[in-house]
């Protein structure tokens, strides 16, 4: 079954454009889902707006938007107020600006969506414009009306097709100074940097998604499944407590290398304490 598009505009750079659809490319569908269920009754229960001062049920007509300002007041909105605040999307991602692919802070980045042309006429504008996104290695940034809000978004080639990623704004993203302001500036000792480095380098690979296991997802379809079967579900394995004194012993010891000192005398135990890492080793060597 074909996907279903859920926005279709139009892209346009300068005077070239294209019609084009916007598909989610995220399947929550996918994931176990639960109903809430009355234990008692084992009806399912549904969520209900209640009235904080008096307790009873609130009719959803009558529900409305409040803003809470600093004095205590609220400021009530209603929803064609809103409406009418809110830019009228004119369907149009217009790429106003190109970048390197390489300049993209991931941090401002929201959700992924497959932007496809909407029709046959469209595919070869379409395709001249990815192919020359592809060619000089650039993304886009445009702004559209998406879902009722004027939204930022990154378009990116992918394939045979364009990936757009609403952003966010700038507002939104926290300084990250409020995590890291606290971190203090440490000197680490040179033999532990070449550990730690010789280790991420033996463990260098590929980005492949499709071996990424979504390990809760797992446990619960077991559970169920267990459930269903009137069984005991699997037992995970425990992870053993690592003994571990010190940073360094660990980095050893993640290396491969003994965390017991060797054998001889002093001077060849010092000897060996300042021997260059593994990967330096190994360059010498070659």
């Amino acid at each position: 079954m074909s996907a279903r598009a859920i926005w279709k505009g139009y892209l346009s750079v300068g005077d070239l454009g294209c019609a084009v659809a916007l598909y989610s490319a995220i399947d929550a569908q996918e994931r176990t889902s639960f109903h809430i269920i009355n234990r008692e009754t084992g009806h399912r229960v549904r969520r209900q707006y209640v009235d904080e001062d008096t307790g009873k049920p609130v009719d959803k007509d009558a529900l409305v938007k409040g803003y809470d300002q600093p004095d205590g007041r609220t400021v009530i909105l209603e929803a064609e107020e809103i409406r009418e605040a809110v830019p009228d999307s004119d369907k149009r991602l217009e790429l106003s600006a190109f970048l390197p692919c390489s300049d993209i802070d991931t941090l401002y980045l929201e959700r992924p969506y497959f932007l496809a042309p909407a029709d046959a006429q469209s595919a070869e504008a379409y395709t001249l414009i990815r192919q020359g996104m592809e060619a000089t290695n650039v993304a886009a940034i445009a702004q559209t009306v998406l879902f009722r809000r004027v939204r930022s978004v990154l378009i990116r080639p992918q394939g045979r097709g364009l990936i757009a990623t609403t952003l966010n704004f700038d507002y939104e993203v926290r300084d990250p100074a409020e995590s890291f302001g606290d971190i203090p500036k440490l000197k680490i000792d040179p033999e532990m940097l070449d550990l730690a480095r010789h280790i991420i380098e033996t463990k260098m690979g590929e980005f492949d998604p499709a071996a990424f296991e979504d390990r809760y997802e797992a446990a619960v379809a077991e559970l169920v499944r267990a459930k269903i079967a009137g069984r005991k579900p699997k037992k995970l394995p425990k992870r053993r407590a690592e003994n571990v004194t010190s940073l360094m012993d660990a980095l050893r010891k993640s290396a491969g290398a003994s965390t017991e000192p060797k054998s001889g005398s002093k001077k060849q135990r010092t000897k060996a304490r300042k021997s260059p890492a593994p990967e330096t080793r190994q360059k010498k060597a070659s």
